[in-house]
């Protein structure tokens, strides 16, 4: 590669390089490109700590999956790099921990979706995706969020599809779409969604492992941008009650020798038989894997009926309503999109449990006996509910067989433990809620 012969050229100048935490936070760090260029060859020391604590930094109770915190071994994708604009154009890599042998190896999301991709490339498929991300951009900075008044939305008002909105800041609109490409995110569309201050970005779909660092991406150039115009950016999944929640799509095909095996002319509706297992799959998992989809405690609140998030395990034709919207089109277009994860949700394994559940359903010929929802899913109970909270969500995730064999038994401890953990923690605050309610009452 062009640019890696540079590097070779000044082994002094100074790279970036990020991994991925359970939660989707990307752990970064810079070296220089002499350590850079060894670590290309055999791998490098990044603290397993990061799968070994919190959101917030905070170390796992006993028992820990290390207590000494050793150096797990990190390998770089050369494939990944590009430069970050905002940063004078600093090379930058992605990495993960696919040769780790230890509790990183079994955790790390980057290196779970790479088995589910290669799954899929042993049954001749190359599956692709496209995420679609909503967040809400506010008129702050990390330490004016510390005071107690409510964040100040970039904009007022609820302007979906706005050009009102996007000309009032179109620096800020042009710095995101212009700036992300110069990112390697290239993004579909821009515009702003229902909601003050609200947006909504759809990424060009790529095969999957790339679509999935691009959406990580996406997430921290969105942030990085947004601190560069003195504005915040939050990919919360329900930062306010009264409005809408931010999704995380996924729009999705498999493709077999060029052709997109989801389309099939001759069928009702263009609906291919391979598809139809596809949706199968996802029905069949969609309850038992809601933590890789939502993460959080805050994710289960956006899943409320007529909020455009999805209640039930079901699915539909172009209906938004659903948590499976096929879009029927031609060879091309065709494809599902799933419409259940949030954007809270780590990209990495909202991809790697679409798609293993939509393979699991090819492998097994699953018939896809549902009948499609036509009009509002809410006002009808068709398909299975989804849990209510991360807790109960967790433990249906614990208790399924399916999920340790089609994830394998160490991921899915690992990472049912961490989620189970941060319930616990929710669940022994004291939240302004609760206060405002009993404390002078009761």
């Amino acid at each position: 590669m062009k640019a890696i012969d540079q590097l070779r050229e000044d082994p002094t100048q100074r790279v970036k390089i990020g991994v991925t935490d359970l939660d989707g936070v990307l752990r970064a760090k810079y070296i220089s490109a002499e350590k850079l260029l060894s670590a290309l060859d055999k791998g490098f020391g990044f603290c397993n700590v990061i799968f070994g604590w919190d959101i917030a930094d905070q170390v796992y109770p006993d028992p820990l999956p290390d207590p000494g915190f050793a150096d797990a071994l990190a390998s770089i994708d050369p494939d990944t790099i590009r430069q970050i604009p905002w940063e004078d154009a600093l090379p930058f890599f992605l990495g993960d921990f696919r040769n780790d042998e230890g509790v990183a190896g079994a955790a790390c999301p980057r290196s779970l979706l790479r088995r589910i991709v290669q799954r899929a490339e042993d049954l001749g498929f190359t599956a692709r995706f496209g995420p679609e991300y909503e967040w809400f951009t506010y008129r702050e900075t990390p330490d004016s969020l510390t005071r107690p008044a409510p964040p100040r939305p970039l904009t007022p008002g609820m302007f979906g599809y706005s050009g009102l909105r996007t000309s009032q800041h179109a620096s800020f609109h042009r710095d995101l779409f212009d700036q992300l490409r110069s990112f390697g995110v290239q993004l579909e569309g821009l515009h702003t969604e229902t909601g003050p201050g609200v947006l909504e970005a759809a990424v060009s779909h790529r095969p999957a492992l790339e679509a999935a660092d691009r959406a990580a991406l996406l997430k921290l150039g969105v942030k990085e941008i947004s601190y560069r115009h003195g504005f915040v950016s939050s990919f919360m999944a329900k930062p306010s009650a009264s409005l809408p929640g931010c999704g995380g799509h996924m729009h999705q095909s498999l493709w077999r020798d060029g052709e997109n095996v989801f389309y099939d002319p001759s069928a009702e509706g263009g609906m291919s038989k391979l598809l139809r297992h596809y949706i199968a799959g996802q029905l069949l998992f969609l309850p038992d894997i809601m933590p890789m989809f939502a993460p959080t405690v805050n994710s289960y609140k956006r899943y409320t009926e007529g909020s455009w998030a999805a209640t039930r395990a079901n699915w539909g034709e172009e209906n938004r309503t659903v948590a499976l919207r096929y879009i029927p089109g031609d060879g091309a277009a065709t494809r599902l999109e799933t419409r259940v994860p949030g954007a809270d949700a780590n990209p990495y394994l909202a991809i790697a449990a679409v798609l293993a559940a939509g393979l699991y359903g090819i492998e097994h010929e699953l018939p896809l006996e549902m009948d499609a929802v036509r009009g509002s899913s809410y006002d009808q109970a068709i398909g299975n509910r989804l849990p209510k909270h991360l807790g109960q969500a967790a433990q249906a995730m614990r208790q399924s067989a399916r999920v340790n064999s089609l994830f394998g038994a160490a991921f899915c401890d690992h990472f049912v433990r961490s989620r189970l953990l941060e319930w616990e923690r929710f669940l022994g605050a004291v939240t302004d809620w609760e206060k405002e309610r009993y404390f002078e009452q009761i």
